[in-house]
């Protein structure tokens, strides 16, 4: 972990091999230029007209992908799945896989508060990201792109609860099998500017356990566990519930 207020950047172009395309060097700063970092260099481009564009670039392909994977569904329900698909946290969650906040262009200010990490930052240049590829080659790449990027997502979003997000599922889910209201435990470790939160969620007999640079991160990924647990159980508890131990077992081996 790099000091308070420093981090390691790889060069940009590492991200484009997780990534699958190719851009313009120059493009690509500019996709990963946040504000803070613009304006302490003297007032250069940022990346947020290209965030405008990927937004619609992201906007339509989720909306035809649901539309033509869920033809049952009405459009209310079409319009909460678009939602959580390409909600701010869920773009963040893409982001981090990429390990993309290493690669974001900040500010002092921001690198010291940690806006490598923050949900908005990260969300913001997924975007950028899809609109640089937009303008570089066209719908067809771009939505290459944001099927890669997104498509677990999509996957999950049909399960997601009336909140949009893993506690309210779980929540829903656990009160559908009578299991009471999840409990969660957190705790944290490492210095303040570096710190890590492990968060242990039970309801009834399930429990779920997850990690993030962030409580609500952490009881996040605590939540899906679990949840998607109590989904495997299916309608059938038949021969007993499975226990905390099989119940984690059960959601890794379906995440």
């Amino acid at each position: 972990m790099p000091p308070h207020g420093t981090r390691e950047r790889p060069e940009p172009t590492a991200l484009l091999e997780k990534l699958g395309v190719r851009l313009d060097p120059e493009l690509l700063v500019l996709a990963l230029t946040h504000r803070s970092f613009a304006h302490e260099a003297g007032g250069i481009p940022t990346n947020e007209r290209l965030e405008f564009l990927g937004d619609t670039v992201l906007g339509l392909v989720v909306t035809e992908a649901l539309y033509r994977r869920h033809p049952e569904q009405p459009e209310g329900e079409l319009a909460k799945m678009r939602a959580a698909t390409v909600s701010q946290r869920s773009l963040a969650a893409v982001a981090r896989r990429l390990e993309l906040g290493r690669y974001i262009l900040l500010g002092k200010g921001e690198t010291r508060t940690r806006g490598f990490d923050k949900d908005s930052i990260l969300s913001d240049t997924v975007e950028a990201l899809i609109g640089a590829t937009y303008l570089s080659h066209g719908l067809e790449v771009a939505r290459g792109l944001v099927h890669r990027l997104v498509d677990s997502t999509l996957e999950h979003a049909a399960d997601l609860g009336a909140g949009l997000d893993w506690k309210t599922s779980l929540q829903e889910a656990a009160a559908g099998r009578g299991f009471g209201a999840p409990v969660y435990d957190v705790t944290a470790e490492g210095p303040e500017h570096a710190r890590v939160f492990h968060a242990q969620v039970t309801t009834g007999p399930v429990m779920g356990l997850g990690e993030g640079t962030a409580k609500k991160h952490a009881e996040q990924a605590a939540a899906e566990q679990a949840y998607l647990a109590i989904k495997a159980l299916g309608d059938d508890a038949g021969d007993g519930v499975p226990s905390a131990e099989r119940s984690a077992e059960a959601a890794g081996a379906d995440a």
